[in-house]
C-alpha cells in the first residue's frame, strides 16, 4: 500500500512531533506537585531521559507505545514497512543500549509505557515517587 501523503506532507507532518509528549508533561507535573524536584531531557545525560535527578543517578524514560514498539499496542505503519521496520527496530536496540550504559554505572533506571499512564495516571506517579524514595535511601 501506498503512501496517501506526499513527500512534503509527510516531512510535515513528522516536524510537528514534539520531543515532549503531553503524556511527559502529565507525569513531569504530578511529580512536580508532590515535591519531586528533577530536570527534564537532560540533553548532558546519554539517552537524553525524560526525567533526571543526578544528585541519586537516577534516570526515567516515558516510552511511547508507537516509537518503542510495545508489544501490547505498538502498531506498524501499512506503508513502508521496511523503513519502519528498520526504525522502530533501532529504537528497541537504542532503549537497550541506554539500559546496558545506566546499569553498568550504577545508576537507578525506570521505564514507564505510555499505556501504563493512560490506564492509571495516579498509580504510575505514585510508583515512581516510591521509585524515588528508594533510589534516595541507596545514596
Amino acid at each position: 500500500m501506498t503512501d496517501n501523503m506526499s513527500k512534503e506532507q509527510r516531512r510535515k507532518n513528522m516536524q510537528a512531533i514534539r520531543s515532549q509528549s503531553k503524556l511527559e508533561n502529565r507525569v513531569s507535573r504530578e511529580l512536580w506537585n508532590r515535591g519531586v524536584r528533577f530536570r527534564k531531557n537532560d540533553k548532558s545525560l546519554f539517552g537524553k531521559p525524560d526525567i533526571s535527578i543526578k544528585k541519586y543517578k537516577l534516570v526515567i524514560f516515558i516510552d511511547s507505545c508507537f516509537w518503542h514498539a510495545c508489544e501490547l499496542h505498538g502498531n506498524r505503519p501499512k506503508s513502508n514497512q521496511e523503513y519502519w521496520d528498520k526504525k522502530l527496530s533501532r529504537n528497541k536496540q537504542r532503549d537497550i543500549e541506554i539500559i546496558e550504559y545506566y546499569n553498568q554505572k550504577g545508576w537507578h533506571l525506570k521505564r514507564i509505557w505510555e499505556h501504563e499512564i493512560k490506564e492509571n495516571l495516579k498509580l504510575t506517579v505514585d510508583n515512581l515517587v516510591l521509585f524515588i524514595q528508594q533510589a534516595k535511601k541507596s545514596q
